[in-house]
């Protein structure tokens, strides 16, 4: 059975006074020990260069120089290791304190800083998916979410699940973007088409696409973030109409 995140925490702490792992090969003792933050640091320099999709414990461990091994002393698996990331990138949000006047405003803002976060990293909110909170860090946003939205006077239950969706959002939308960045960036003309392409595209439909031939400069208007904004204030409307 993997180790619980309350034992994976204490493993991390005892380690925390015991002498650093050393690494393998000549050059052990004339580098900068192995450390959790020398890990993390090491990680999103993978990601910044070559994708979330290149991050692995063997890649980690090659670039510090030493042996997958030695990364366990710190890190007790990938797993562990993504929320490490996830939790570095939630400790630079910054929370307001919670205002009844500005409670949408607030909650807009608090997304749009972590969708910033992970958009820095190409596909790192996919460590986010499928992974129960148990980093400070990153409790610290949704708790401080969660005071956003209970100071709108919306229902706790109401206001729990709220929170869950908006995360939820986040992440996909900022992997979707991401992984266009990386397409645009490797000049995958196949999958990345400009607006007017896609026009064309539609335009040449049959006529048993009769809206999307119709509609197709909605279906394809919006620039930047535009459809981030619209998305997060629908889903605040309905948040609204629950009070």
């Amino acid at each position: 059975m993997s180790p619980t995140p309350r034992q994976r925490r204490a493993a991390r702490h005892q380690l925390a006074t015991d002498v650093p792992a050393g690494r393998r090969g000549s050059s052990g003792g004339r580098k900068q020990p192995i450390t959790v933050d020398a890990i993390i640091d090491t990680a999103f320099g993978i990601v910044a260069r070559e994708g979330y999709g290149a991050l692995t414990m063997r890649r980690v461990a090659t670039a510090l120089e030493t042996g997958p091994s030695s990364l366990y002393a710190h890190v007790v698996n990938k797993e562990d290791l993504d929320e490490l990331l996830i939790g570095r990138l939630c400790a630079e949000i910054t929370l307001p304190e919670p205002d009844p006047a500005r409670w949408r405003e607030q909650l807009v803002d608090v997304c749009a800083q972590l969708r910033d976060q992970y958009l820095r990293y190409p596909g790192i909110s996919q460590a986010a998916f499928a992974a129960a909170p148990s980093n400070l860090d990153t409790l610290r946003v949704s708790e401080g979410m969660l005071g956003i939205v209970l100071a709108g006077g919306v229902d706790p239950q109401v206001a729990a699940w709220a929170i869950d969706s908006l995360m939820l959002y986040v992440n996909a939308y900022s992997l979707e973007v991401s992984l266009v960045n990386t397409r645009i960036d490797r000049s995958d003309d196949t999958w990345v088409v400009s607006r007017e392409e896609l026009l064309r595209r539609f335009a040449a439909l049959p006529d048993t696409f009769p809206h999307t031939k119709r509609h197709a400069a909605e279906l394809t208007a919006g620039t930047g973030h535009d459809r981030f904004d619209f998305t997060l204030n629908l889903m605040l409307d309905g948040l609204t109409r629950t009070r």
